[in-house]
């Protein structure tokens, strides 16, 4: 078995990254934008989780632990706005809610 070492973490770390950009790039609707953005964020979790282990400290899980926190809070009020524009418009698409005025 190989032993993964910190380019491996940091490859799938892009990896995702990119992946949650071409996300936030390509779809139009407000509800995959949002989860492509989570996305991007965990990437970046990877990263500093690895680069923490990989150093020998634990700066970089503790700052995680404050993204993850700030994160749950993010998705609790982006959520409730998108279901609000979705009761008001009818729609989560990117391009019909930019069309209209509020």
């Amino acid at each position: 078995m190989i032993e993964p070492t910190l380019s491996h973490y940091l490859l799938v770390s892009g990896a995702l990254f990119s992946i949650g950009l071409l996300g936030v790039i390509v779809r139009r609707n407000l509800l995959i934008i949002y989860m492509s953005l989570e996305l991007m964020l965990n990437s970046a979790n990877v990263a500093l989780v690895a680069m923490s282990r990989f150093n020998g400290n634990l700066d970089g899980q503790v700052m995680v632990f404050f993204i993850i926190t700030v994160a749950a809070a993010e998705v609790a009020v982006g959520l409730a706005l998108i279901v609000a524009l979705y009761r008001k418009r009818q729609t989560t698409e990117v391009e019909d809610l930019a069309s209209m005025k509020l």
